[in-house]
């Protein structure tokens, strides 16, 4: 489903560490991915997670990545807490010169919010006055922006925001079943977002 969408940058959160290359050539794309957490004795908790993929859950293993149709120019993963769980944000500057950021907050709202605060401070950093798009699952329902960014798309605890670029339309809320054999399959938890991003400033 994935690889039949239209989309130029894709980011996810909580994806076992091994799928993201897989994903990347399946979608013709490139990829970084960042470890997060639950991955001490990666084989495994691969190996367990290959075969009774229910039982174990997350406890697979846990990564952000992005993928994107195109260059990427520079990556860093920025490690914002360790405990109770460790959590990293992907800083990712595209070959047009856009910063992409990726993060999967804490589940405590507290943590979650310090986590976004800081995470603010160095995207903005990184993107040196450049487009910036920040988002993923921030586990807030209303997360603050800053830099004068813009709400761009959202549900629940998932978020998307914007600086230097506007949404064209509405953001979409994508299908997140798919049919085989066994019968439909819910692929995630969430609901997979999309919006068209444009240069600029919205227009009042």
């Amino acid at each position: 489903m994935l690889a039949g969408w239209r989309w130029d940058v894709a980011l996810l959160q909580e994806v076992p560490p091994w799928w993201a290359e897989p994903l990347a050539r399946a979608c013709d794309a490139e990829q970084r991915r960042a470890l997060t957490s639950r991955n001490a004795l990666p084989a495994l908790r691969r190996l367990v997670a290959e075969r009774h993929p229910d039982a174990i859950k997350s406890n697979g293993g846990g990564a952000n990545a992005v993928l994107t149709r195109g260059a990427i120019a520079e990556h860093a993963a920025l490690r914002l807490r360790t405990w109770p769980e460790r959590r990293v944000a992907q800083l990712v500057r595209l070959g047009c010169g856009t910063t992409v950021v990726n993060h999967h907050g804490s589940a405590r709202v507290p943590l979650a919010e310090d986590e976004l605060r800081r995470l603010w401070v160095a995207a903005l950093a990184f993107a040196r006055g450049g487009p910036l798009v920040l988002g993923g699952d921030l586990n807030l329902r209303e997360p603050r922006p800053a830099g004068g960014a813009e709400h761009v798309a959202w549900r629940d605890v998932d978020h998307l925001f914007a600086l230097g670029l506007h949404a064209c339309g509405e953001a979409q809320r994508l299908a997140r079943e798919v049919r085989v054999e066994a019968g439909r399959v819910q692929l995630s938890d969430h609901l997979p977002l999309a919006v068209t991003l444009r240069p600029g400033t919205p227009t009042p």
